[in-house]
């Protein structure tokens, strides 16, 4: 006995050591992160090295960026918009010199961005310039290159200039191998989510509104380039059909680029530009200094008002709150009833915030945590005024949370509508029984209480009864959306019926009041509030250390080590709802928004 009492004793001392130690090193290192406000010189370059992919703001959790280098940071569109921001006022900045190579970013975020710099260009007077490496441009990038003064490359590098695409994948040939059968429900013959269980190819209706995401995206960007080396749409659709670039020399010779030169040419010749302009020699700041460079100290003028409004980001799939013990990722990525409560209320309860603006980036989920979320931004709008702001997608359940608004805010880029719901159920006899050598077997204390089981099909009963009970939600999503825009529900119907739209088409059709960005949509909210000036209130607020431990360690160890693969990412939430729930309402947009 004794021998245990040392032993335990002893193994609970080394815990305790390692704890502490974990502690002291984490203080450090939070510690060191915290420097102090660099000091900029006058003539200072701003230097922003694009990461791979374009945020639009960092994340919430502290522990994703705790033991980062603090010079390779991501950089942000919400940290751009400040720096450019304070980067205008600031008469130490002589520009800005963006180095970037292959983003994969939302086609909203890359608008915001050019938006941005346009402005910036406009307003200060200052240069931007934009280089790449020896990975060279693809077309996202080259789309925001478009709003520099100069664009420079490597000589032997590349550049995709070919068009775009939305690729589908489609599994019944798999299904059948394996032996599962999907049953599918859905209401909506546009709504396509689950085409990819029982068909080969894209159907007419998914073809149709694939074509037009796809058009819109190529329009956006081709107007850009067109806008900024003077070729005519024609021209550069041939270039596209007949000849695509893939080369810095072509896109020379084709006029899309200005200058063949290496990294060191470029920054002499910034140094030559910033020396011409008084300065004794070239300086640069990165994006990541120059984001502790406070706003005042840059010039920028603080609002004289504790007037606020306050942003509230969802983002995810909208899911139910499951228990943290599931095998499946985790509700902290996506939106949940309780996590967007808590931010409404807050800002509900500040009597300093005027408006809220609800910025969603979600393809949907789950149909009956959207319509509690639904009401609960209903119940907001009675109290302060609540603009919707779309982000990349806001579709389906996105954008039934969105209806509650009084006035819904699209990008041009936006993909919405998706005013539909489906469900499905796995039929797995044949792969349990006859693959697998699995059999089941039940009691039940009535006829109907397995009607959905893994190991058989069906009964034409149950198929009804799952049957209706998507068209009941579907119904009632159509009188939710004609309440909001004020339309009969033929009317809705004529424009829902699964059907996405682009931010665009959504105006066009009356699913929104305004194209725009989120400074559309606050200044919409401060309209509305009768408010000039404000100060801007963004939830959820980062969370703490101190959070990141007091919230569940198996859910933390999960988010941080779970492999993810990225092909799956767009069923998981629905595997997640699924598993819980075989009967789930889901109403989600069709497919993987992103266009390639």
């Amino acid at each position: 006995m004794g021998f245990l009492k040392s032993f335990f004793a002893s193994l609970l001392a080394i815990f305790v050591s390692l704890f502490l130690l974990f502690l002291f090193v984490l203080i450090l290192v939070v510690s060191s992160s915290r420097e102090t406000e660099p000091f900029v010189r006058d003539g200072t370059v701003l230097e922003v090295r694009m990461g791979s992919t374009l945020m639009e703001r960092p994340p919430t959790d502290p522990f994703s960026m705790l033991f980062m280098d603090p010079s390779r940071q991501p950089v942000t569109l919400q940290g751009l918009r400040s720096n450019l921001e304070k980067a205008v006022a600031d008469d130490r900045i002589e520009g800005v010199w963006f180095k970037m190579n292959n983003i994969s970013a939302p086609w909203t975020n890359l608008i915001a961005l050019r938006d941005e710099m346009m402005a910036f260009r406009e307003e200060s007077g200052k240069f931007i310039y934009v280089s790449t490496d020896d990975i060279g441009f693809n077309e996202q990038s080259y789309f925001l290159a478009t709003a520099a003064d100069s664009i420079f490359s490597p000589p032997e590098t590349f550049f995709e200039f070919d068009g775009f695409f939305i690729q589908a994948v489609f599994f019944p040939d798999l299904l059948d191998k394996i032996g599962v059968e999907a049953e599918i429900f859905r209401a909506g013959d546009y709504k396509s989510a689950v085409e990819p269980f029982f068909r080969r190819d894209l159907s007419e209706e998914s073809q149709e509104q694939l074509q037009a995401i796809v058009d819109n995206v190529a329009d956006t960007f081709l107007s850009a380039v067109s806008e900024r080396t003077g070729m005519t749409r024609e021209e550069l659709d041939n270039i596209m059909n007949t000849s695509p670039i893939l080369t810095s020399k072509g896109a020379y010779e084709a006029g899309l680029i200005d200058k063949l030169t290496y990294p060191d040419d470029v920054e002499n010749r910034l140094e030559t530009r910033v020396i011409e302009n008084g300065n004794k020699k070239l300086r640069t700041i990165t994006y990541q200094r120059y984001n502790r460079v406070k706003r005042s100290t840059a010039g920028v003028d603080k609002p004289d008002t504790k007037d606020k409004i306050a942003v509230i980001h969802a983002s995810g799939s909208i899911m139910p709150e499951f228990d943290s013990e599931s095998i499946f990722p985790g509700t902290e990525d996506n939106i949940t009833y309780r996590n967007l409560s808590e931010s409404l209320d807050k800002a509900l309860e500040d009597d300093n915030v005027k408006a809220i603006v609800l910025r969603i980036t979600s393809p949907g989920g789950a149909g009956s945590t959207s319509d509690l979320i639904w009401n609960k931004v209903r119940e907001a709008a009675k109290e302060k005024p609540v603009i919707a702001s779309m982000g990349s997608v806001a579709a389906s359940g996105g954008y039934y949370i969105a209806m509650a608004a009084d006035t819904i805010v699209a990008s041009s880029q936006t993909i919405t509508g998706s005013i539909g719901v489906f469900g499905y159920v796995m039929n797995m006899q044949e792969l349990f029984n006859e693959k697998l050598g699995i059999r089941f077997d039940a009691v039940t204390s009535h006829d109907q209480a397995l009607w959905i089981s893994p190991d058989k099909p069906m009964s034409d009963a149950a198929r009804r009864t799952f049957q209706n009970f998507i068209d009941e939600f579907y119904d009632v999503f159509l009188e939710r959306v004609a309440i909001s825009r004020d339309m009969t529900v033929d009317e809705v119907r004529q424009v829902a019926d699964g059907r996405v739209w682009t931010g665009n088409q959504a105006l066009e059709v009356g699913l929104v009041d305004a194209i725009g960005e989120l400074n559309t949509a606050l200044a919409i909210a401060a309209e509305k509030a009768g408010i000039e000036e404000y100060l801007i209130e963004t939830y959820p607020k980062p969370k703490s250390i101190f959070d990141l431990f007091s919230g569940s360690a198996q859910a933390q160890v999960r988010k941080i080590f779970q492999p993810k693969i990225k092909e799956l990412e767009y069923i998981d939430p629905i595997i997640h709802i699924l598993t819980h729930d075989p009967r789930a309402v889901i109403a989600r947009i069709p497919f993987d928004h992103k266009v390639h």
